[in-house]
């Protein structure tokens, strides 16, 4: 197969990893009005992915650096147009990542409550915008024969577009607070598991429309791996409603284990409906950028995939460590007692 093929799906791999990864974090941030009844309980969250989630938001830097390299115009036109959304997803992340840092620097609740919006807003509007970017470059967006964007942020902002917001919005919130309740104890523990049940619920009805618009224009596109593109998103569905089952049963390692796999699927399902097209032009198809108009030359493809091969093992490796090593769950007693200590 043609390096650029493998390369386009080497790339919706590392998007897969950062919606999982991220996508969990941002479920947390999101949770926090919900669960935090006071400082210990938000403290307790926070520390669910205090470990983790700088490196899981390492994901996106790579994904982003292998897209520019493997797929220039890919990255140049989707850059160039969606310059203000993901402008404001940059901004979100640096605004949630001075947050994590800096709440801990007084003991001021005025001030820990203002960087905790700060976490919600930064974990949301990302979780929102992600959706938004993707469904639309799924659906097409206007282009011109030199692939340059036409359009404006309100053409961004249609009803299929922003129903991928909501559908990323509401998969990451139920995924972080599958992940809240596999590691808290007590009052959050059990908070967790009653809200997964609920936002599991409305999930489930958003993500199924999506899924199924999402069919109908891949069809509409005459993308030639529809059974992928079907049975992917069978997939996620079936996954979906078995996370929330096994959150039923309590059994919290389960239900985000399926979590897990539910966007994985969904992100698959927009990759393969994508296919072979990186970017849909809804202005003329003609004017669409593909995996063979959008590549590098072969020999860029080459170092980059020895490369892949040498070091992405090696960060997975890693990854997976620093997961072992933070593995036991955040308990509101050592916090309380951390918090009495400091006084």
């Amino acid at each position: 197969m043609d390096l650029a093929y493998v390369w386009f799906f080497i790339v919706g791999v590392l998007f897969v990893g950062y919606f999982v990864l991220d996508g969990f974090d941002f479920g947390v941030g999101m949770s926090l009005p919900f669960l935090g009844k006071d400082d210990i309980g938000r403290r307790q969250i926070i520390n669910t992915i205090g470990p983790v989630w700088d490196l899981n938001e390492t994901w996106v830097i790579v994904a982003g650096a292998c897209l520019f390299a493997a797929f220039p115009e890919w990255y140049a036109s989707m850059f160039s147009g969606f310059y203000l959304p993901l402008l404001l997803i940059l901004l979100a992340l640096i605004l949630r990542g001075v947050s994590f840092e800096y709440r801990h620097q007084r003991d001021s609740l005025r001030w820990k409550k203002g960087f905790d919006t700060m976490i919600v807003v930064g974990s949301a509007v990302p979780a929102l915008l992600w959706g938004v970017a993707v469904a639309n470059i799924v659906q097409g967006v206007p282009m011109d024969a030199g692939h340059e964007f036409t359009g404006s942020l309100l053409s961004l902002l249609n009803p299929y577009g922003l129903l991928g917001g909501l559908t990323t919005l509401l998969l990451f919130f139920t995924h972080g607070v599958y992940f809240v309740a596999l590691k808290t104890d007590g009052q959050v523990h059990e908070d967790a598991r009653a809200l997964a049940r609920r936002s599991g619920m409305i999930t489930v009805v958003v993500a199924a429309i999506f899924l199924i618009w999402t069919i109908f224009i891949a069809a509409g596109h005459g993308a030639p791996l529809m059974a992928a593109v079907i049975g992917c998103a069978a997939i996620a569905a079936v996954c979906l409603i078995m996370s929330i089952l096994f959150n039923l049963r309590d059994r919290e390692g389960w239900a985000f284990g399926f979590g897990a796999v539910t966007i994985v699927t969904a992100v698959l399902t927009l990759w393969f409906a994508l296919f072979p097209n990186v970017m849909v032009s809804s202005t003329d198809p003609a004017y669409s950028l593909t995996i063979e108009n959008a590549s590098s030359t072969d020999y860029t493809l080459t170092i980059m995939t020895w490369a892949a091969v040498i070091f992405l093992p090696l960060v997975l490796a890693y990854q997976a460590w620093t997961y072992w090593v933070f593995r036991k769950r955040v308990s509101r007693s050592r916090i309380e007692k951390a918090a009495a200590l400091a006084h």
